[in-house]
């Protein structure tokens, strides 16, 4: 019986790398008992050190909580820790909970949702944003999808390490806002590094323009956040993108343009971007 109500109380990582590894802070400073799992032995190390526990797989992790976050990156790494070997699904039960915090497609999370129902699992679509300097802080925004029921236990949850939490529908609903959101911070950021070429060209000093159009219309949180920009994840979510484009029928120029130029922003900006802050100047 202890087992059992550990088990309900306790909130289950698939994956600690840079996001899922915050949570844990967050988590376990609030006194929530955290059980987790990753392929990299360091990073579950340093989960343990937070005051985490471990499982082998996502499996033991599922056998270990009743509420699940997956933390991992990519659609095929989501769907091998639900439905492959040693996943979490098949360890889960009537009243437990996945909550997925991976940026997928939201046919991915749509088909998880599929396979959970006959289970009696709820499915908690939950992709976040803001990065990892507000994952330290516990400022992160989540993108809500689901059911009531399981959008209660996820705002008791995600509380934790989340500032902002706004849902936007249902499942599917999560990872389409998060598609649109990142959307916009690529154009936005591809537009930075054009337009901070131009600025280059004549001369002007480029934080104190920075400063300034922070005041006017062309301020946005790409040119905020530009030191925190790395174009890492672009590619992705814009593979994300062009995928619901397609399944849409729509043809978008724009969208097509910078799921190309995303590919040579992320050098860009790793090795000569424009100069929009002092510290990159």
């Amino acid at each position: 019986m202890a087992e059992d109500a550990l088990r309900a109380d306790r909130v289950g990582i698939v994956g600690v790398g840079r996001m899922g590894l915050a949570m844990v802070k967050h988590l376990a400073a609030r006194g929530t008992p955290v059980i987790v799992c990753d392929v990299s032995e360091a990073a579950v190390a340093a989960a343990c050190e937070l005051g985490a526990t471990s499982a082998p797989d996502a499996a033991g992790v599922a056998a270990g909580a009743s509420f699940v976050i997956l933390a991992v990156g990519y659609d095929e790494e989501v769907n091998q820790v639900v439905h492959g070997a040693g996943g979490a699904l098949a360890r889960m039960g009537a009243g437990d909970i996945i909550a997925v915090s991976s940026t997928v497609a939201p046919d991915t999370v749509e088909a998880i949702a599929a396979a959970a129902a006959p289970r009696g699992v709820g499915v908690l679509d939950a992709p976040i944003c803001r990065g990892r300097f507000y994952a330290d802080s516990g400022e992160l925004l989540a993108l809500f999808g689901g059911e009531e029921a399981v959008l209660t236990r996820g705002r008791e949850v995600y509380s934790a390490f989340c500032s902002d939490i706004e849902t936007v529908g249902g499942v599917g609903h999560g990872q389409a806002a998060k598609a649109i959101n990142n959307l916009m911070l690529w154009i936005t950021s591809v537009g930075l590094i054009e337009a901070g070429r131009i600025a280059e060209s004549t001369g002007i000093d480029l934080p104190n323009l920075r400063t300034a159009l922070m005041k006017s219309s062309a301020k946005s949180q790409a040119l905020e956040d530009w030191d925190q920009t790395s174009f890492t994840w672009a590619l992705k979510d814009m593979q994300i993108v062009a995928k619901m484009t397609d399944a849409a029928g729509l043809s978008l120029p724009i969208t097509g343009a910078i799921k190309e130029l995303v590919k040579d922003a992320r050098r860009i900006k790793a090795t000569n971007p424009p100069g929009w802050t002092a510290k990159n100047a």
